[in-house]
């Protein structure tokens, strides 16, 4: 008989490399699978939060007119800004975005924001025989062609918002349209 009692049970060396390749299978499967779920997931999430991420690109300049089309009297003629516009996700194709002024001057073109920067009301233009003025119609503020108060008493803490314009070609109006800050007495451009 034998008296031999074997505590260690010894597996066989292809049972060891079996199970040594079934663990490195299923590290890879759960690898590639991982992969397979954090990437699109990852891109899905950046792609829905790049929107809260972009700050405002200040001033955009737009091709907004033509010498001809502007009186050569002096006369402000309030022209529509026509461009895309994104709301977060969605985009507008061709919106109206806002509105200018812009005075002729021989060859030189003005342009004035037409948003008072009282409460951001729209401001209006009269004409009259000494040559009109501007009017923001919620406070009654009053501004001269040039877009200067004419009020020590007007609730609007500035001037009206001139913008800066370039005249291409001898012919194109190019205005750099911006918002600003209401209620405060710098220029401040909005992000």
């Amino acid at each position: 008989m034998k008296d031999h009692l074997c505590c260690c049970h010894e597996e066989s060396p292809s049972g060891d490399r079996n199970a040594r390749r079934g663990f490195l299978g299923q590290a890879i499967a759960l690898l590639c699978g991982a992969t397979a779920f954090l990437i699109p997931t990852a891109v899905g999430v950046a792609t829905f939060l790049n929107p809260l991420r972009q700050k405002g690109q200040g001033g955009r300049w737009m091709r907004l007119a033509t010498l001809d089309t502007l009186p050569t009297d002096g006369t402000p003629q309030r022209v529509p800004v026509i461009a895309d516009r994104t709301d977060a996700w969605t985009r507008y194709p061709a919106e109206p975005v806002g509105a200018v002024f812009l005075r002729r001057s021989g060859e030189k073109v003005a342009a004035l924001q037409v948003v008072c920067p009282h409460a951001g009301c729209t401001i209006d233009y009269q004409s009259s025989p000494k040559g009109g003025a501007f009017l923001c119609p919620c406070h009654t503020a009053t501004f001269d062609l040039q877009g200067k108060r004419t009020q020590t008493t007007s609730p609007c803490p500035r001037d009206m918002d001139r913008l800066e314009v370039e005249v291409r070609n001898n012919v194109e109006v190019w205005v750099k349209f911006e918002s600003f800050l209401l209620g405060v007495a710098s220029k401040v451009p909005q992000a």
